[in-house]
C-alpha cells in the first residue's frame, strides 16, 4: 500500500485544524485537493478514514492513517535537526497529561525540556481514559497518565507516585466533624469533587464507611479552583500534596485521615527512535521524581495498574 508523505501530511492538518477548509488554507491549496487526497487515500486503504463532521474526526481506520502520519512528521523533524537543516523540535509534539500534575509539577517539566530540546508543545489535559485514547488514535505522542499498560506501539514507563490527602479547612471540621471523622459525620459532610468521574474521593469514603454513601456535593473541574474552594469552606476533598503541603504546614487546611492515597503516574510515548521524544522522556522521568519522589519498590519490579483517575 503506497500513502504518499503529502498526503499524510494533507490527513494529519484535517484532524489538526478540524475541517478540510482549514487543512487547505494551511497548506495553501484548495479544499478541492485536499478532498481528492483524502479520497486517493480511502481508496488505497480500502476504509473510511474520516468522519464528515463538524469538527472532522478519524475512524478507527483513520485513527491508523493518523499515527502513521504523526510518526513520519517526527522523523522528518529529528531528520532535519540531525542534518542541520531545521529548527530543533520541528514540528508540535502533542501530550495528554492529568490537571492536578498540570497544575503542579508538570509545566517547570516541560519549561526545562523546551530549553534542552527547543521543540514545541501542544498540552491537552484529559483523564486516564481519553489519554490513552489520544496514544491509540495518533493525535498525542505521549501522555502522563494512571494507566500501567502500554497502549500498543507505545513503551510505559512508573514515573513517580502522587500522594492525595483528606483536607478540609479548620473552620469546615469544626463544624461538621466536631467528633472526629465518624461514618455518620462522613455522610452528610459537603464534599468537593473535580467532575462526575473523579473517583479519589470515593475511595477515601469506602476506607471510612465500608460502604456506599452519598453526601452532598460540590464539581470544581480546574484543579486549582478545586483546592481553592475547599481551602475556603465549601467540602472536603483529595488533594495532591503538592498543593496541600503549604496549607497543611501552617495550619489553613488539615486532614481527615492519618494515610494519603496512592496515585501511581506513567509516562507513556510512542516506541519511536527520536531524539527529542528520548529527551523529553528522560527530563519528564527527572523532573517527576525530584517533584514527588522516587516510586517506592519501583526499581525492579512490575507496578500494579493503577484505579481510574480523572484529575
Amino acid at each position: 500500500m503506497d500513502l504518499p508523505i503529502e498526503h499524510l501530511a494533507t490527513f494529519a492538518a484535517i484532524l489538526e485544524e478540524g475541517s478540510f477548509e482549514g487543512a487547505a488554507r494551511r497548506l495553501h491549496i484548495t479544499p478541492s485537493a485536499v478532498s481528492q487526497r483524502v479520497r486517493a487515500m480511502e481508496q488505497r486503504t480500502g476504509s473510511v478514514l474520516l468522519q464528515r463532521s463538524r469538527p472532522v474526526a478519524v475512524t478507527a481506520a483513520g485513527a491508523t492513517v493518523l499515527r502513521a502520519a504523526r510518526q513520519i512528521e517526527r522523523i522528518a523533524a529529528d531528520t532535519a535537526l540531525e542534518l542541520g537543516l531545521g529548527p530543533a523540535g520541528g514540528e508540535l509534539i502533542p501530550i495528554v497529561v492529568n490537571a492536578d500534575s498540570l497544575a503542579t509539577w508538570f509545566v517547570p517539566a516541560l519549561a526545562r525540556a523546551t530549553r534542552e530540546t527547543g521543540a514545541y508543545f501542544e498540552v491537552h489535559r484529559a483523564d486516564e481514559t481519553i489519554s490513552t485514547d489520544s496514544l491509540r488514535s495518533g493525535t498525542a505522542m505521549a501522555a502522563l497518565t494512571a494507566t500501567a499498560e502500554a497502549v500498543p506501539g507505545c513503551t510505559s514507563t512508573r514515573v513517580c507516585v502522587d500522594r492525595y490527602h483528606a483536607v478540609a479547612s479548620p473552620a469546615f471540621i469544626a463544624e461538621h466533624f466536631p467528633d472526629g471523622v465518624s461514618a455518620a459525620a462522613i455522610a452528610r459532610a459537603p464534599l468537593v469533587e473535580f467532575d462526575r468521574h473523579d473517583v479519589f474521593q470515593q475511595r477515601f469514603l469506602r476506607r471510612v464507611t465500608r460502604a456506599s454513601i452519598d453526601p452532598p456535593r460540590h464539581y470544581i473541574p480546574s484543579s486549582a479552583e478545586f483546592a481553592d474552594a475547599i481551602a475556603r469552606g465549601m467540602g472536603w476533598g483529595m488533594v495532591p500534596e503538592l498543593q496541600c503541603a503549604a496549607g497543611l504546614a501552617d495550619g489553613s487546611l488539615r486532614t481527615l485521615g492519618d494515610r494519603p492515597i496512592l496515585l501511581p503516574l506513567y509516562w507513556q510515548r510512542w516506541k519511536l527512535d527520536s531524539p527529542v521524544l528520548d529527551r523529553l522522556s528522560r527530563v519528564i522521568a527527572e523532573e517527576a521524581a525530584a517533584a514527588l519522589g522516587e516510586p517506592p519498590g519501583a526499581a525492579g519490579r512490575q507496578p500494579a495498574v493503577a484505579k481510574p483517575v480523572t484529575r
